[in-house]
């Protein structure tokens, strides 16, 4: 697509029209300071990253069942994005969009495939910045698997990777688990399902618990006067569903929330299924209270292993005279239930909606206790960080640097976010959406199929108000946007008047 194009379709040509660079920003943004401050030392770093996290899983945004104090004490410190979204919602191509800024329409990578990166990435700014930059845990996705763009130092760690790093640990420590696969199947679970037991093992062993050991030992090990870029990438909540123990029984003794219930849903046609039977299933039940309590059991768990690591990381920069900024994310949700869904790479909140916190040392400047329904998304990390960083975006980025609404010096970031998906689990399930964090629109590629939802009144998607008349004139808004957001594609899903369904949508575009 066309650059001027993307950002008139985007609506950040204003913003490229009042003499921002070509990637969207202003110069004072892309050197990390507004105008008239001095210049603040670099500061260190923390990217916190559960895979598989849904957005709604913090106790202080009110989830009725997990309790998250320690990421709630940094939403109390610092700012939560309530309304934050992966623009593609599974593992691969999120990854991409987090490590790039770039979305999916513009880099290709629409759905769940790999590709290698050819733009700079995060970690390799940061380090031409002379940051360190090390990750620890679950790796990005990338492709080749050894390919660390940018990232000086990788310790890996996963639940699913033979001979990692994590495996090694596991094969010598506890020999006769026969390495983290084999002790998987050994409690008959999988990596994609529903099923839950709990960690039979020491709770020392468990691969969140080895994730935050690594990481505390890169900050107290690493080089003092040098800033830390440090990623702490776990695999959990991600199944498989294994919390230790206490934090499984906990939760199931819990009053547990019941799914979403959407009345569009042909609830008639769905029913319990085998853990490997794709992404619709009606859990229901135990099924469904064991599956909670082994993700929601994760969550807790990890929420407790992370409190010494940002303590640490904190005294680290403190003791430097730096300041300091954790940012916790996801790469997308879990239906975990909701409408008759199960996994992924679906536009309802479950599956797309993800946890944004950030929070930094006071001397930052950020806003204490900020809240923002602003629609944002991991492609707006890499300029937020690079210019706290006091370092130049790359040329084409499509996020936002955040650091004026962090500090309270503007409200909004954009006026509505794409995200999409190319087939996944079916042709079916391929969709396109918009939101401006109030309002919500579906459409289906494959059958033409729309969808809207009011998120303020129905944050749990279940009306439909696509097929009301007294909506017809928001739904025709909606429409609108996304025949503009859609034209030029490869695919062919708009004209630059209607939606065009029935096109091919390959997970990826050619380049």
């Amino acid at each position: 697509m066309d650059r001027r194009r993307f950002l008139h379709v985007t609506g950040l040509g204003a913003v490229a029209a009042a003499g921002a660079g070509k990637h969207g920003l202003s110069a004072e943004a892309r050197a990390g300071e507004p105008a008239g401050r001095a210049a603040a030392p670099r500061p260190d770093i923390l990217l916190i990253m559960p895979d598989q996290m849904r957005g709604d899983c913090l106790s202080a945004l009110g989830h009725p069942a997990v309790r998250t104090p320690n990421l709630d004490a940094l939403v109390r410190q610092g700012a939560a994005f309530t309304q934050a979204y992966t623009t593609v919602p599974s593992c691969i191509p999120a990854r991409h969009s987090l490590l790039t800024g770039l979305f999916p329409q513009t880099s290709g990578v629409v759905g769940f495939r790999v590709r290698p990166i050819r733009w700079p990435t995060l970690p390799q700014r940061l380090g031409e910045a002379g940051y360190g930059t090390v990750l620890v845990g679950r790796y990005m996705h990338q492709t080749p698997a050894k390919e660390p763009y940018g990232y000086e130092r990788m310790i890996l760690g996963s639940t699913h990777v033979d001979n990692d790093d994590y495996d090694h640990y596991l094969r010598k420590t506890v020999p006769e688990s026969g390495g983290i696969r084999k002790l998987v199947g050994s409690l008959e679970i999988t990596y994609n399902g529903w099923r839950a037991n709990p960690w039979p093992l020491d709770h020392g062993l468990h691969p969140t618990e080895w994730i935050v050991a690594q990481a505390r030992k890169v900050v107290a090990d690493g080089p003092a006067d040098r800033p830390l870029f440090l990623t702490a990438s776990f695999y959990a909540p991600h199944p498989p569903l294994f919390p230790p123990k206490p934090y499984f029984d906990r939760v199931l003794k819990r009053t547990l929330p019941a799914p979403a219930h959407g009345d569009w849903v042909a609830w008639d046609t769905l029913t319990p299924k085998g853990d490997r039977a794709g992404h619709r299933v009606l859990l229901q039940g135990e099924m469904l209270r064991r599956a909670q309590a082994g993700y929601y059991g994760l969550i807790e768990h990890l929420d407790d292993q992370i409190a010494p690591l940002v303590a640490e990381f904190t005294a680290r920069s403190r003791k430097a005279g730096r300041p300091w900024v954790v940012l916790v994310t996801s790469d997308h949700g879990e239906m975990m239930g909701d409408h008759g869904y199960y996994r992924k790479c679906e536009p309802y909140e479950g599956s797309a909606r993800i946890p944004f916190i950030v929070a930094g040392s006071p001397n930052l400047g950020f806003r204490a206790g900020l809240r923002t329904r602003e629609p944002v998304a991991l492609e707006d990390i890499m300029p937020t960080l690079l210019a706290l960083a006091g370092t130049a975006c790359p040329e084409m980025v499509d996020g936002v640097d955040l650091g004026p609404v962090l500090r309270g010096e503007k409200a909004e970031v954009r006026p509505w976010l794409h995200f999409e998906h190319a087939p996944c689990y079916s042709k079916a399930q391929a969709f396109h959406a918009l939101t401006d964090g109030r309002h919500k629109y579906i459409w289906r590629p494959t059958d033409g199929g729309e969808q809207l939802f009011n998120l303020e009144t129905d944050p749990r998607e279940e009306h439909d108000l696509a097929g009301d008349a007294a909506h017809a004139a928001l739904l025709e808004q909606w429409r609108a946007r996304m025949i503009q957001r859609l034209a030029n594609r490869p695919e062919g899903f708009s004209d630059g008047t209607h939606l065009i369904a029935g096109r091919p949508y390959p997970p990826l575009q050619a380049l």
